[in-house]
Parts: structure tokens; sequence; C-alpha cells
């Protein structure tokens, strides 16, 4: 599956990135008629908050109009709508640019913080963009977020807290 994200839907067109999907996000200001036409020419699933989309011809098989008005709402939304697993392929694209990620070696970045370089993580970079990530703490609680996103889509709740 392959996504179109208006720019209302910029942060959960990242998301969806980070879960490993192809999802493009549109630049501001682009008009509808160009982000369904992109839709259609691409063979994407265009997700808006503009109901207004909807109004144009053909939207019906490429425009799918999210009533939530925040990132969880959308994301819950969006996997109850469409078959969509939030575990696809976490941390296999560009969050930047779209493009799939490479494996790399920190012999290539000299510029990577010297914790990352001793540690020996497998690092994984753009080749478009050359933008370098690692499994960090920032990585860590992102995949914690599909995690929890993808047991709830599955009716399975939150994770229960510590009790008291």
């Amino acid at each position: 599956m392959r996504f179109l994200c208006d720019e209302m839907l910029h942060g959960l067109g990242r998301w969806l990135r980070a879960a490993g999907y192809d999802s493009r996000i549109a630049g501001m200001g682009t008009a509808d008629a160009d982000l369904l036409r992109q839709a259609l020419s691409e063979g994407r699933l265009l997700l808006s908050r503009d109901r207004k989309l909807l109004e144009y011809r053909g939207a019906g098989r490429a425009v799918l109009w999210l009533e939530a008005n925040d990132l969880e709402g959308c994301a819950m939304e969006l996997c109850h709508r469409v078959e969509l697993n939030w575990l696809y392929r976490p941390f296999s694209r560009c969050l930047q640019c779209n493009t799939p990620l490479r494996s790399t070696s920190a012999a290539v970045w000299p510029d990577l913080p010297d914790t990352v370089r001793a540690s020996g993580m497998v690092l994984w970079c753009c080749p478009v963009c050359r933008k370098v990530y690692w499994e960090g703490s920032h990585v860590t609680r992102m995949r914690a977020r599909l995690q929890e996103w993808q047991r709830r889509c599955r009716g399975e709740g939150p994770v229960p807290g510590p009790a008291g």
C-alpha cells in the first residue's frame, strides 16, 4: 500500500514512513486537483482531512477522508479503515524523503557521535538525502508507539501500566 498525505496530515505521513510504508507528503499549498492527479497516476491512497477532495471526479477510488482531529485519532481511524500494519517494516524508509534505507558502516560517516561510532550499532543511511540512522533512544520510543498503535488496531487496548 502506498500513500500520499496532504499537508494537514504530514505528521501521519512521517509515522507511516516509520512503519515502513511508501508515503509521500504533499508540499504546502499543493492544489487539491494536483494531489488527486498525483495519487491516481502513482497508484497512491490520498489521505486528507479536506472533505472537498471527495467532490472531485475519481476521488472515490483514490481519497480516504479522515475525520479525526489529532495524530493519534487519525492513526487509529486509518488502521480500522484499511488493512494497515504499524509494524510492517519499521524504520526501513527515510523519515525525511521516503527513500528505502541501506545498511552502512561507521567508517563512511566521520561526523557520527563518538558514542555511536564506538557502540558498533547497525547503521542505516538514505542514499538520496544522506541522513544516517541508528537504534538510539528516539527510535526506541518511536518503536514503542508503533507497537502500541498495532496493539490498539488489533483491539488489544493499551498495555497496562504499573499498579498504584
